[in-house]
């Protein structure tokens, strides 16, 4: 006897409670199994990159940048947004790194795709392991501002972050995956995919 066929989670209706600059909130009406239905809220987001800067020294690029929600300062990778229209994501990456370290790099791979929390957000992270880096230009039109103005950046040996993930000094889920994974790399070499897999 075979395992029955999954069930469909349809949406019966769907209303936009909020649009905002970043994010949108609706409430989506879903089939459940057993005849029923549920409601979900759910934020929908543009989806973002991060980037594991990886120097010849085996060291990271860390940035400690302040985020409201939480009310505090937090260690994280160089990340961003993917909010250019039709910019692919290894574009986005590339840019994020300028923009944010002035670094750019010569090799590419990708790391991981996660979803940040998939109990009610669509945000999906791509995050990028960027090697061989080298100093350059931020990109023309760029200004740092906001919360960018007071951030510090810093290069870490990757064993030392990956201690601080496990000391709790690290907590950003972009940086927790993307520094253990790149510690992965590092310890047993599994086969990446290509930078343009996203």
């Amino acid at each position: 006897m075979g395992d029955p066929a999954p069930h469909e989670y349809r949406v019966l209706d769907s209303e936009t409670v909020f649009e905002g600059h970043v994010i949108s909130l609706r409430r989506d009406t879903v089939a459940m199994p057993g005849s029923g239905d549920s409601v979900r809220e759910v934020v929908s987001h543009p989806g973002a990159v991060a980037v594991v800067a990886l120097d010849d020294e085996d060291r990271v690029v860390l940035l400690r940048q302040y985020r409201h929600p939480v009310g505090g300062y937090l260690w994280e990778l160089p990340a961003g947004l993917r909010d250019s229209d039709g910019e692919p994501p290894l574009a986005t990456a590339k840019r994020e790194l300028a923009e944010e370290v002035q670094l750019g790099a010569a090799r590419w791979s990708l790391l991981t795709t996660t979803y940040s929390t998939p109990g009610f957000c669509d945000e999906q992270v791509l995050v990028y392991l960027a090697e061989e880096l080298s100093e350059v230009a931020r990109p023309d039109g760029f200004v740092v501002e906001h919360e960018e103005l007071d951030m510090t950046v810093e290069r870490v040996p990757l064993a030392d972050a990956v201690q601080r993930v496990f000391d709790g000094d690290i907590r950003n889920s972009s940086a927790v995956v993307g520094l253990l994974a790149a510690a992965q790399v590092r310890s047993s070499a599994p086969r990446l995919r290509p930078a343009d897999a996203g």
